[in-house]
Parts: structure tokens; sequence; C-alpha cells
């Protein structure tokens, strides 16, 4: 393509911030159609992106380079390949889907709420396609202020305390990468991830490097230690919020590892593995612990995530091929099921504005299809046969297996726990007797009515006897139904992109001997 196609998708979603910001549509329903508008074509772009990608090709595709700072050698670098492509599609994807969620639930500062969901779509998009560290970076950090927003403007009664702890969390992370990309660019005259991949590191500066990305990385995952901000952002968060933050925004943290940190630091990957495979471990089984004992929904579903991420950093530090390969079909497939999960969660809310669990009990009477919906996606978070999890975690199990067997039998008892909380918040919500009375203050609107132009499409008036799913509430969960189905029944669908890319960035420059890498 001559079509500058990465820019465009980029900053498609921002040109609609400004056109937003200046046209002021003095009709609430306005901004949301256009936000939904300009999100919908853009993942008509993605498609078409999905459509023109070369698979054979491992390195980097659509690529653009322009100078950008004359004379310092910092470039306007775009490019994508296998690893980028998915969680770029994965971002187009869930953004509509928010805002058609959105459309009834939000209802102060509507067009700002708009203008700021369309911005964070634009910096995730461009931290997966950015290869100079000086973008990245730009990308990787602007991505903390529409979520502070988000969560700040439009979040519960706490969201003060959570969103300034998500900043100060994340903020202080980013601050070690960019330490670390100074000393690089003082080091090298040179910013740009391909190039600095093949660059050889003394042994002492390639270990703090390590730390320091290591460390903005493992905020943003998050991992265990550093993960005490998502539970407080995710509660606080509106339900979209919870949505990107659990979809998208955490797998900065993963594909940071994946893009920058394994191939560009080999050594120090190599030698610092068993701590990060450590950390993932106790990740999987402290998490899981503590969300045994939840008694909030999101709590609940927060600390699982970090769990699932915990699956995630155990196949990238493996540095097998199918461990990388599974930790990124992972993150793939935890940002469909937890956002599914957390739009369900979102969904009871605002019928019964109520996040802890002993308010709820036997709702499959009043909610078949939510209920039948709520296992499904459950299932699939446990990793059953047939889902993209089972896939997924197969792989990295596989993969760590071929290097340690104690930390694959150790993460596959965590796959117990993870089954035991997951079905016991499904056993609480669903099964037993009713306990939430069905009345009328139950009543969640008039009508669920979303325009696409001149057209709209109305369901039934909520009812004390209709109050399951609404059209945009299943049109939500199905799209990402069929998605998570496909990755588990026909895997090879979404490999087939990611695995020369695996071969070719992240495991072709380590320059340590497989047998090496067993030592431990």
């Amino acid at each position: 393509m001559t079509l500058p196609f990465l820019s465009l998708m980029i900053f498609l979603p921002l040109s609609g911030v400004f056109f937003l910001g200046l046209v002021r549509p003095k009709d609430e329903r306005n901004a949301k159609s256009v936000a939904l508008w300009i999100s919908s074509i853009n993942f008509a772009l993605g498609l078409i992106l999905w459509a023109q990608f070369n698979r054979f090709n491992s390195g980097y595709q659509l690529v653009e380079k322009h100078e950008w700072c004359n004379g310092i050698n910092i470039f306007y670098y775009l490019g994508i390949d296998g690893i980028s492509l998915y969680f770029v599609m994965l971002t187009t994807l869930l953004t509509p889907l928010c805002i058609i969620f959105s459309w009834h639930t939000i209802q102060k500062r509507v067009r700002e709420y708009m203008m700021v969901f369309l911005l964070l779509e634009t910096l995730l998009l461009g931290s997966f396609c950015a290869l100079d560290l000086v973008l990245f970076y730009i990308f990787f950090e602007g991505t903390l202020i529409p979520l502070f927003l988000i969560i700040g403007v439009w979040g519960g009664e706490g969201r003060t305390h959570a969103c300034f702890k998500f900043f100060l969390y994340t903020l202080l992370g980013s601050i070690f990468m960019l330490l670390a990309v100074a000393k690089l660019y003082s080091e090298f005259g040179t910013t740009e991830i391909p190039s600095l991949v093949d660059q050889k590191f003394s042994p002492l500066l390639e270990s703090w490097i390590w730390v320091a990305f290591f460390i903005a990385m493992a905020v943003k995952i998050p991992m265990w230690p550093f993960h005490t901000w998502l539970p407080y952002a995710h509660v606080e968060a509106p339900t979209a919020g919870s949505v990107m933050l659990a979809g998208v925004l955490l797998k900065l943290g993963g594909y940071g590892f994946a893009r920058i940190v394994i191939p560009m630091l080999p050594d120090a990957s190599t030698y610092f593995a068993p701590f990060v495979m450590t950390l993932s471990v106790i990740a999987i089984f402290y998490t899981s612990l503590v969300a045994l004992a939840q008694t909030d929904m999101k709590k609940l579903i927060a600390y699982s995530s970090i769990a699932h991420m915990g699956f995630v950093t155990l196949g990238l530090f493996s540095l097998t091929p199918e461990g990388t390969t599974g930790a990124i079909l992972s993150m793939l497939s935890h940002g469909l099921i937890s956002s599914a999960l957390f739009f369900m969660v979102g969904m009871l809310y605002d019928r019964f504005h109520a996040l802890e669990i002993k308010a709820y009990g036997g709702l499959h009477k009043a909610f078949p299809k939510l209920a039948a919906l709520f296992l499904i996606f459950t299932f699939s978070s446990i990793a059953v046969p047939g889902t993209g999890s089972f896939v997924a975690e197969f792989l990295i199990l596989y993969g760590t297996f071929q290097i340690n067997t104690v930390f694959t039998t150790l993460a596959l008892s965590g796959v117990v726990l993870g089954a035991a909380y997951s079905l016991w918040l499904y056993h609480r919500l669903f099964n037993g007797k009713l306990v939430t009375p069905l009345n009328d203050s139950t009543d969640m609107t008039s009508s669920d009515n979303i325009s696409f132009g001149h057209k709209s499409i109305e369901t039934k008036t909520h009812q004390r006897t209709n109050l399951d799913l609404t059209f945009s509430e299943r049109f939500i969960l199905c799209y990402l139904l069929v998605v998570v189905l496909a990755m588990g029944i026909y895997p090879r669908f979404f490999t087939k992109h990611i695995n020369k890319s695996v071969r070719q960035s992240v495991l072709l420059h380590h320059r340590i001997s497989r047998p090496n890498i067993a030592l431990y």
C-alpha cells in the first residue's frame, strides 16, 4: 500500500476528537453517533489491514519512516508484524463495542466521554505500531491521560483515590523506561527498535537497561507485587473503562516484553528468566487465592486478570517458540474474555446497582440468556477445550515444560484455583434461590435505541418480566463469543500470522544457546 495506512488508523480517532471539540454538537446523540461511526470505520480499516497482511513475511510491513526531530536521529517510525497485528485488531474491535455499551449508561458529559475514548484508541494503536522507542514512550505514557479521566470523571464514589493510585504507579514505572531510552540514545545514537535489537551490549549495561524496562512493563501488566493499583481502578471505573483497561491496556506490558525487552536484551532476559517465572507462578497462586476471598464482582475479575497475565509472562520468559506464541494468544483471548465478563457485570450493575456478590442469587430465572453466556465465558476463562484460552495455556505449559517441569507443575496446579473462583462466582450469581427482588425499580431504561445515521434499532421496553438482555447487549456478547470460539476451534487461523514473527522478532536474536537456557 502506498497509502500511509497505519497513520490513517492511528489518527482517524484523533480527528474525531478534534471534530467533537470544535463542532460541539448540541444533541448528545450526535456525539455518540460520531464516535460510533469513526470507531466502526477504524475497525473496518483493521479488517482491510488484516486481509492485506502477508503472513509469509516475518519482518515489519506497512513501514512508515519520516524524520521527526531534525539532526537528532529520532524518527516517526511505524510498522507492524504478526505480533502487533492482532493487538491492533483487538483495540479496534473493543472500542466500538464500548461506545455501544455506553450509549445509555453514560448520562453526564457525554461528548467529553466520547472524545476521551477516541483519544485512548489513538494512543493504544500508536503504542502497538511504533518502532522507535521515543515514539513508543509517548504513546505508551499518553494512555495514562484518558484512563485517568475515564476513572476520575465517570468512575464510582472512590474514583479519586483509584485514579491517582493508577496514575502514580504507572507514571513511576514509566520514568524508569524513559531513563533507559535516554541511556540507549547516548550509547548508540539511535532509538529505533530494529537497530537496537542488532546492537551488542556490555553485560552491565544490558542488565541495568533490562531492569528499567522490566519495572515499566511489570507495573503495566501488572505483575505481582506491582499489582495493587489494578483492583481499585477496576472497581471505580465505568464498565467500558474496565473493558479497555483489562482488554487492551494490560496487554501493553506483555507486548513491551515481546517487542522490546526480550529481542533487544536477550542475555539479560535469559539471566533473569527464572526470577520472572518465579514471580509469575507466585502471581498465579496468590491472586487466585485472593480472588476466592472477594465479595465484589469487579475485584474478583480484576484479580483473575492478574493471574492470567502470570501465565503470559511465564510463557514469554520460557523463551521457546511455543511458550511465546501461547503467551501472545493468551493475551488476545484474555482481552476478549475479560471484556465479556466486565460487560456482563456492568449489565447486572445497570439493573440492580450493586457489585457485592451477596446481593445476587438465582438470576438464571430472570436472565436465562445472560446466564448461558456468562457460563460459556466462564468456561472460556478456565481454559475449557474448544476455547482460545485452552490453546493458549496448552502452548504456554508445553513451552515451559521444555525448560523447567517445576514451574510447569505449579502453573498447572494454579489452573484448578482459576476454575474454583470462576465457577464459585457463577454459582453465587445465578444458581440457588432468587435473592434480589425483581420489581419495577430494576427497569434500566424505557428503550434500547442506537442510531446508525438515519436508521435506528429499537428493542422492547424493559418490563418486570423482560429483564434479560437487550439487542445491543446480545450483539456485544455474541460478537465476542464468536471470536473466542473461533480461536479455540481453529487456532491456526490466528497462529499462522504470529508464528513467523515470533521466531524472527523474539527468538532469533537470542545469542544464548538453548542448552544454556535449559540449565535453570
